[in-house]
């Protein structure tokens, strides 16, 4: 790798207690939960390992058929993958193709499609996009616990074929990593590409969560992962591991407008409480190699990532890009995600940076973040001199 240099399916819920007012308060960040769970677990004593396990303990009841996410926008089932459902929210059938690549991070992929006024499915449909797709990452089964990087990624090129290459790809935080290693491994199947709040180069920045995964022993991930019988179990360490939150922590991450009705509040906190009850469970393989690879190893930023049995190189991603970070992002630093300017191939008058003042959730659950930035991002999306500048 060259670098550069530049100045500019549902699945289960925990318990009714721990709804969002029990996300932790300084983070705000259900994706990522389990990798501080496994910090924390390093300086604890047996007993807490004893803990987890007898939460895992199940009996018939814990693998029962749940209710369905609840989407914002309808949308049909394009796709059924071993992975993932491939979500049409296609208002016609010509156009560009847009995919967002949800995060696969124990929380459902209808994030990317909350609620009125808080949806990146509404705000790319309404700024014209007619051709709208999202990866619905599957709960992992126990028959799923071998499933590795490499699997989510040829799910993801079989979807990408099924929708008709080339694809402009939005990638949401782990979602984004995926996209990037993606556009590197197949570059003549992407068009565009959109990272939001996407850790690539772990060592370019600082953040509350990175820190927290390299001072982690990688035992303790192991330890999480052998608990859960080959799974991280979503519910379990949700119960284990939620810290009390303020009362509005909820109306400032979804950026609600102070005027807003009581009802619509009240809405708005019941279908987060649902989301965020809601948890997937990661295949434990999956889980270490995202943990081994880019958080403790840095292998996509340093050249050393192999996808689908090649070593993939940055600087081969030469499309149109689009960046936004959030100010006080605890879980992604800026320069993490600023940092991929300079690994990939795309001239630098062909990327655009901008940082919301929010922190990690609102990037994807902001009503001003999804009014400005995303429409921005639309719109920079239907233009076709974009794509002519990397050219």
């Amino acid at each position: 790798m060259r670098p550069k240099h530049r100045t500019g399916e549902a699945s289960r819920p925990g318990s009714a207690a721990h709804g969002p007012r029990n996300v932790a308060a300084s983070s705000s960040n259900p994706f990522l939960w389990p990798f501080f769970a496994a910090a924390a677990a390093s300086h604890a004593s047996a007993s807490f390992f004893q803990r987890i396990a007898d939460a895992y303990v199940r009996n018939d009841s814990d693998e029962a058929q749940l209710p369905e996410p609840q989407w914002t926008t309808s949308s049909d089932v394009a796709l059924e993958l071993s992975t993932m459902r491939l979500r049409d929210f296609s208002t016609q059938p010509e156009g560009h193709p847009t995919l967002v690549c949800a995060p696969y991070a124990l929380h459902g992929a209808n994030i990317a499609d909350f609620a009125p006024g808080h949806s990146v499915v509404e705000a790319l449909r309404g700024a014209g996009l007619a051709r709208v797709f999202v990866t619905d990452w599957r709960s992992a089964t126990p028959e799923m616990r071998y499933l590795s990087i490499d699997s989510y990624l040829a799910d993801l090129n079989v979807a990408i074929d099924e929708i008709g290459a080339p694809v402009d790809i939005i990638g949401l935080c782990q979602g984004g990593w995926m996209a990037l290693v993606y556009a590197a491994r197949f570059p003549a199947k992407v068009r565009r590409l959109v990272l939001v709040g996407a850790p690539v180069d772990i060592r370019a920045g600082d953040s509350q969560f990175s820190r927290s995964a390299a001072d982690a022993p990688f035992s303790a991930f192991e330890n999480l992962i052998d608990l859960g019988g080959g799974r991280v179990l979503g519910h379990h360490v949700l119960e284990l591991w939620a810290p009390a939150l303020g009362a509005d922590a909820v109306d400032r991450l979804l950026q609600v407008a102070p005027g807003i009705a009581a009802s619509r509040l009240r809405e708005l906190e019941q279908r987060f409480d649902s989301w965020y009850a809601l948890t997937l469970d990661l295949p434990g393989t999956f889980f270490l190699q995202t943990a081994q690879w880019l958080f403790k190893e840095n292998r996509i930023a340093e050249g050393r990532f192999v996808a689908l049995g090649r070593p993939v190189d940055l600087a081969d991603v030469r499309v149109p890009m689009f960046l936004l970070a959030a100010h006080d992002d605890e879980v992604v630093a800026r320069d993490q995600l600023f940092a991929t300017a300079d690994l990939v191939g795309t001239p630098s008058t062909a990327i655009e940076m901008a940082t919301e003042p929010c922190g990690h959730l609102s990037l994807f659950l902001g009503a001003r973040t999804i009014e400005g930035a995303w429409r921005r991002i639309a719109h920079w999306l239907s233009r076709d001199s974009a794509f002519a500048q990397a050219s």
